[in-house]
């Protein structure tokens, strides 16, 4: 890699970086709505997260970052707005469909303070519009674009981010060590590249699509429950 193909990974780092204010370690991505049914063990984690990666987040969130990407990149931004809109409408709970609202914004708030592209404010301004939700996906899709990060490196780095925050997410809820949640990391990754050549491969947003019936229903007792570690 020449010095010069260095500064997008470098913004990767920074964007996708656990400091980065954007409110995902308040998320547990319905892992704690399990633990409250008393539905997993340490044993179920990684089925949990496969099913997730494949059924949820790789067909849906990291399909929309890379069509986001792409529209940022050719400017096109009638073809942002509608996947963004899409990826709203098939989040089918109202917990992770607000999640998804309240930390893509505020990623944005931060980035086009701290990145300043064209990009970021394009798309700023289409959400201060109400013409686009700004969920978290499409706001890193572009700003990933902005920075010239590759849309495959942008869509690997943000499944992998995810699967950190999960990980880290059974953590705290005591389902598991440190220890075995980096296992768990080890045992993903081929997963994780799996799911991102399928996101790779998605040409419209009518591609972006979920299916995780027992997560949905799981996430709705959720956000009635009387006592929360985590918003999700």
């Amino acid at each position: 890699m020449s010095l010069a193909g260095l500064g997008p990974l470098l913004a990767q780092l920074q964007l996708t970086d656990s400091g980065f204010p954007s409110g995902l370690y308040t998320l547990s991505h319905g892992l704690e709505g399990y633990v409250q049914l008393g539905a997993t063990g340490s044993a179920d984690l990684r089925g949990l997260l496969t099913d997730l990666l494949y059924n949820s987040v790789g067909p849906g969130d990291a399909t929309a970052l890379v069509l986001a990407h792409r529209a940022a990149g050719a400017g096109d931004w009638d073809r942002l707005v509608e996947v963004d809109r899409r990826l709203h409408a098939i989040k089918l709970n109202r917990e992770q469909r607000s999640a998804s609202i309240r930390t893509g914004r505020q990623v944005l708030d931060t980035a086009v303070w701290a990145f300043a592209s064209p990009e970021a404010a394009r798309l700023a301004a289409l959400v201060a519009e109400r013409a686009a939700p700004g969920n978290h996906a499409v706001v890193v899709g572009v700003i990933h674009a902005g920075m010239g990060v590759p849309v495959a490196h942008a869509v690997a780095g943000d499944l992998y981010a995810f699967a950190a925050g999960w990980t880290a997410a059974a953590v705290r809820l005591g389902r598991t060590d440190f220890r075995r949640a980096q296992r768990i990391l080890g045992e993903v990754r081929p997963d994780l590249a799996r799911v991102a050549r399928a996101a790779l491969a998605a040409e419209d947003p009518m591609d972006l699509n979920g299916s995780v019936p027992v997560a949905d229903t799981v996430s709705a007792a959720h956000e009635r429950a009387a006592a929360r570690l985590f918003i999700t």
